[in-house]
């Protein structure tokens, strides 16, 4: 059993920040990629960032210079520092891990449960 806690949504104004984290947990061998999504109701769940095990980033274009993606490998958790926030940055955000299992194979994608951010104007 694995599993993604995420904690740190909330309101804010506009300009504001927050920072959001998420802890994976359980039969956990190795984590790969693991990387923030945010999705609004009735539309495709889309990528704001990602990191690589190696350190490596990647921000969708309406994030970049403002929100930052970082990770703690040894405790498996996972980081948004969002800067600057934007009203149209309101969604839930989901955090992602890409990983094995002890004693299964195949490499498997686990989501969290989501947290609300909402940026008041």
């Amino acid at each position: 059993q694995v599993q993604l806690v995420e904690s740190g949504g909330g309101l804010v104004q506009a300009g504001g920040s927050l920072r959001l984290s998420c802890a994976a947990s359980g039969n956990i061998f190795r984590i790969f990629s693991m990387g923030w999504y945010r999705q609004a109701p009735g539309k495709q769940r889309e990528l704001v960032a990602s990191i690589t095990s190696g350190g490596s980033t990647n921000y969708a274009d309406s994030v970049k210079d403002r929100f930052t993606i970082s990770r703690d490998n040894a405790n498996n958790t996972v980081y948004l520092q969002m800067n600057s926030l934007k009203p149209e940055d309101t969604d839930v955000y989901y955090c992602s891990a890409d990983l094995t299992i002890l004693d299964r194979p195949g490499t498997y994608r686990y989501w969290g449960q989501g947290t609300q951010v909402t940026v008041s104007s």
